[in-house]
């Protein structure tokens, strides 16, 4: 269960970047700053959800393929990144383009769209990268 952890750790550094700017967007967004910064602040929660959705079913779903389900059963673990990959991906593009507003109220936005999408790629990258594996360590 190392490679869950190691997703684990990512998740959280992800989260402790997206308080910091959150905790830093009020007084950008109240400054002088070019307006490209005050995109970007307002944007990137959006960037953040997409990767920590991607990381969170993926580990979820090594988990349950690993102690759930039975030996003769168990999904190849490639399959688990593309369920994964695409039940983030449904849930982050449709949340944007206002189908539901499951994570609050949303306003659409072209830049909310487009920085999912670079977090759907960013998280796909680093599942392909550390090719998490559902066997014990």
């Amino acid at each position: 269960m190392n490679d869950i952890l190691k997703l684990a750790r990512i998740q959280i550094l992800i989260i402790i970047l997206f308080a910091f700017f959150k905790f830093i967007r009020p007084s950008v967004l109240n400054s002088d700053s070019p307006n490209l910064f005050k995109v970007i602040l307002l944007s990137l929660p959006n960037f953040f959800e997409a990767i920590v959705g991607i990381l969170t079913l993926t580990s979820i779903g090594l988990y349950i393929n690993s102690k759930v389900i039975t030996p003769k059963k168990k999904i190849k673990d490639h399959f688990i990144y593309t369920i994964a990959i695409i039940l983030t991906a449904i849930y982050v593009i449709t949340q944007e383009f206002k189908i539901h507003n499951l994570g609050g109220n949303n306003v659409f936005d072209q830049n909310d769209v487009l920085f999912s999408c670079i977090g759907l790629t960013v998280g796909y990258l680093i599942i392909m990268w550390i090719r998490p594996k559902t066997q014990n360590a």
